[in-house]
């Protein structure tokens, strides 16, 4: 059994904004389900504070000279009853609004102290400093804000605990001004292009890369990628010469919080035997977005952030094509203000064959996955990506871009075992000719249930990459 501390921002569903906080609830809860001793530690957010309403101080102590000393809380996960601790300072993350910007939209301006300080204290708990009896062996860190870790790790008492570092996206990577080195207490000595320092400034994510055991992505296609120029953001110099150190371990889902046939947030639920129920669902999601309730119209389906990544741009392209020709499209999520005026402007355009939901709704965005026809994810770039997973186990076959986790997990209908239809070119041609394949496929009644049922059966979930990860780990201790 080994001791290991999971460190993330965010954790489904006490506090997400992301993939991020799936991937740091059902991970964990995969790799105790192996046997192993993992415990979480994310910050005290408010939201954080109120959903825990079982916690206990375990320790009170000092994260950096000077500061008023925090507090260590331990509780248990909803659900899965992993161990939590929960960094109670609430100074830094005792705060209205989001857990990394504040109302207006903008970065809270002291984010390198409340993420350096989450990274130390995951340092402590990893090694003989720990202000508790329980020592991680192995910290996980995940992305930027757990970026500074290894190199605390560097800093605290022997014995200490190896760490990987998880790259959830690198075009997030938490540069901040140089003299923040001074109040994280990160030696001089370091700030150098063979550490923390990156074109100037200090690295969150560029110092994981460079102190980390290990560092993983989210996918295997992603893990080569990012050590391109063109996917790179600058880091796949760093990320090249670790090229020895760097894989790839495809995310899953949590396959009991995604199933048709149990899931709460829907009014009509099914299962793999009876697909018949899934147009049921259909027509109830017409009527609740005020789309023209016609089970025979294909409708489209978009869960997403509103972002040139995602590609969506491409889609507003090719959108009133597909229109006019008879399909419907549902939209759920938010982004760049651009992104959300044009597609608020194409709902009015057409009215009862559009519908846009700016924000985030987790009810709606299971209802999405079930009651759509086809789920569209054309990015130019993902990592991993959770969405096409959960549309192929909802019977709703994606369209994807081959690239990142979404190579890695969506095999296209032309081959045999198909779930889903894949293209190459990020552009708004080629989406639309595959989304019009999509749809021809939908109206082929067996060939389109075929297609269903090949993802339906897929096995998405976390169990096999728990063990990479454990086999990862395992070869570093």
């Amino acid at each position: 059994m080994t001791r290991i501390l999971f460190v993330t921002s965010e954790v489904h569903p006490l506090i997400k904004t992301g993939g991020l906080a799936d991937v740091s609830a059902s991970l964990p809860a995969a790799l105790q389900a192996l046997g192993e001793d993992v415990r979480l530690l994310i910050p005290g957010y408010n939201q954080v504070l109120d959903a825990l309403k079982t916690k206990k101080v375990v320790a009170t102590f000092s994260v950096f000279t000077g500061q008023a000393p925090v507090r260590l809380l331990s509780a248990k996960m909803p659900n899965t009853n992993v161990p939590v601790y929960v960094l109670d300072a609430p100074e830094y993350f005792c705060r209205v609004a989001g857990p990394y910007q504040y109302q207006l939209g903008g970065d809270w301006p002291d984010n390198p102290m409340r993420f350096g300080m989450l990274s130390k204290v995951a340092a402590m708990l990893g090694s003989a400093d720990s202000p508790i009896a329980w020592q991680a062996e192995l910290v996980h860190c995940n992305d930027w804000q757990t970026g500074l870790t290894p190199v605390y790790l560097q800093l605290m008492s022997a014995p200490r605990a190896k760490s990987v570092m998880t790259v959830h996206n690198i075009a997030f990577q938490g540069n901040f001004d140089r003299d923040w080195i001074k109040a994280l207490e990160i030696p001089a000595a370091h700030f150098n292009m063979h550490g923390v320092e990156f074109h100037g400034n200090l690295s969150f994510l560029k110092s994981g890369l460079q102190y980390a055991d290990r560092i993983v992505t989210v996918s295997p296609t992603y893990a080569h990628e990012i050590q391109a120029t063109e996917m790179g953001y600058g880091m796949q110099g760093l990320l090249t010469a670790r090229k020895a150190d760097v894989s790839g371990i495809l995310n899953g889902i949590d396959e009991d919080e995604w199933d048709a046939s149990t899931d709460k947030h829907l009014e009509v639920r099914y299962d793999v035997s009876d697909l018949a129920q899934k147009t049921q669902g259909k027509l109830a999601l017409q009527k609740r977005l005020g789309l023209e309730v016609n089970e025979h119209a294909p409708l489209l389906g978009v869960v997403s952030r509103l972002t040139y990544q995602k590609g969506l741009d491409l889609l507003l392209e090719c959108l009133p094509t597909l229109l006019d020709s008879g399909a419907q499209l549902a939209v759920l999520g938010s982004g760049d203000a651009e992104f959300e005026r044009r597609y608020l402007q194409l709902a009015q355009r057409y009215s009862g064959r559009v519908s846009v939901t700016i924000g985030f709704n987790e009810a709606l965005s299971h209802q999405i996955m079930a009651g759509t026809d086809i789920f569209l994810m054309p990015s130019r770039f993902e990592p991993c990506g959770l969405n096409q997973m959960y549309g192929m186990r909802y019977g709703t076959p994606p369209v994807v871009r081959r690239t990142g986790g979404l190579a890695d997990s969506v095999i296209n209908a032309s081959l045999d075992g198909g779930t889903g239809f894949v293209f190459d070119d990020a552009g708004a041609q080629a989406l639309q000719q595959t989304i019009k394949w999509a749809i021809e496929c939908y109206r082929d009644e067996n060939t389109f249930r075929r297609i269903q049922l090949n993802g339906m059966r897929k096995d998405v979930g976390w169990r096999h990459s728990a063990q990479l990860y454990l086999e990862l780990y395992n070869s570093i201790l």
